[in-house]
C-alpha cells in the first residue's frame, strides 16, 4: 500500500546506516518490512531499532508487512502490546501488508488482536489482511472508527465476535468474507446483527465484500435497517448476479448513497444499465467495473470471488 491512514507509507530503512528520514515522524505512516534476509538483522533487531530512532511518541500509524506476516510469520500483536507506553499517540495499525508474490493471502498468520485493542483505547483504525488463526475479542471500544478485514475466507467465530462488540465511534467496517475453501464458515445469520445497527451508531460506510453468496446479502441488505444512515455501500469482488442486484434496487431507497461499489461482478448488461438509471441521475457514484463471466462445467455454473487463496 501507498497510503494508509491519510498518510503517506514510508519504509523504515532496513540499512542500519540510512539517516534520510522525515522530520516530522507524525507526517507519515511507518511500514515495517526488516529481517528478509539472511546477513539482515532480526525482526526484533530491528523493531528495536525503530523504537530508538524515531520517537515513538510522534508515530501516527503503523504498517506491519514481510517478515511479521508471511508464510512465517508470527505477528506483530506482542510487539505492539509492550510498546504501548511508548506509543502514546499511535491511531492507526495494518497488520499484513503482503503482496501476493511474497505470500498467497490464505497463508497469512495472524494472532489474537485483544492484546493490540485493549493496549490502545484510543486507535482509531485498524487493517487486517489474513484469517488463519485470527481472534477477535467481544469488547468495547470507544476509539475505534475503521476497522477492515482483508481476507480470502473469514471465520464465523470473527464475524460474531465483531458483530457482538460495541462500537460506538466506528464509521467505516469493511468485511471480506471469501471462500468456504479457503476458511470462511460466516453465515448470513451471522451478519445480520450488524444488518441492525444497533451496536455500530456511527456507521456510515459498510463493505461486506468478496463473498460466495454475494446475492443473498444483496437482499439482506435491501431490508437493513443500517443502510438508511450510510454514505457508502459496498457488495463488490464476490459473486453478485441479476438476482442480488435485483433484490437491492427492489428493496429500500438507495439514492441517499454517495457511493455503491459492486465491482467484480457477475451482472447482464441490462443490470448494469438498470442500476445507473436508477442510481446515478440522483447523484450516487456507482462501480460497476470488472464484470466478470461465469464459468461453466459438470452442468454448473461456477462463479468466484476475487480474493481467496
Amino acid at each position: 500500500m501507498s497510503y494508509f491512514h491519510g498518510l503517506p507509507v514510508l519504509d523504515f530503512p532496513q540499512d542500519p546506516s540510512a539517516r534520510d528520514l522525515p522530520a516530522d515522524p507524525s507526517s507519515v505512516a511507518w511500514r515495517m518490512r526488516g529481517g528478509m534476509g539472511s546477513d539482515d538483522e532480526s525482526p526484533d533487531a530491528y523493531w528495536d531499532r525503530f523504537t530508538r530512532t524515531v520517537p515513538p511518541e510522534e508515530v501516527r500509524a503503523l504498517v506491519f508487512g514481510v517478515p511479521w506476516y508471511g508464510m512465517d510469520g508470527w505477528g506483530a500483536a506482542d510487539e505492539l502490546a509492550e510498546a504501548s507506553s511508548r506509543l502514546v499517540n499511535l491511531e492507526a495499525v495494518f497488520l499484513g501488508d503482503v503482496e501476493m508474490e511474497e505470500s498467497e493471502l490464505s497463508w497469512l498468520e495472524q494472532s489474537d488482536l485483544e492484546p493490540v485493542l485493549r493496549a490502545y483505547p484510543r486507535l482509531r483504525e485498524l487493517g487486517v489482511r489474513g484469517s488463519k488463526d485470527l481472534e477477535f475479542p467481544v469488547l468495547r471500544h470507544e476509539g475505534l472508527r475503521t476497522l477492515r478485514f482483508e481476507t480470502g475466507g473469514l471465520p464465523a467465530r470473527v464475524t460474531r465476535k465483531v458483530a457482538a462488540s460495541d462500537l460506538p465511534s466506528l464509521e467505516c467496517l469493511e468485511l471480506w468474507l471469501g471462500d468456504e475453501n479457503y476458511g470462511c464458515d460466516t453465515t448470513l445469520e451471522d451478519l445480520r446483527p450488524l444488518l441492525t445497527g444497533e451496536r455500530l451508531p456511527s456507521l456510515r460506510h459498510l463493505g461486506l465484500q468478496n463473498s460466495r453468496f454475494q446475492d443473498e446479502i444483496a437482499a439482506a441488505v435491501a431490508h437493513a435497517p443500517v443502510v438508511a444512515r450510510l454514505a457508502s455501500l459496498r457488495l463488490s469482488m464476490g459473486t453478485l448476479g441479476d438476482e442480488g442486484a435485483a433484490a437491492l434496487l427492489d428493496g429500500q431507497p438507495l439514492t441517499h448513497l454517495r457511493f455503491l461499489d459492486l465491482h467484480h461482478h457477475y451482472l447482464s448488461d441490462a443490470m448494469v444499465l438498470r442500476l445507473r438509471e436508477a442510481l446515478e441521475p440522483a447523484g450516487v457514484r456507482v462501480d460497476l467495473t470488472e464484470r466478470e463471466e461465469a464459468e461453466h462445467y459438470g452442468g454448473e455454473e461456477h462463479r468466484y470471488v476475487a480474493a481467496a487463496e
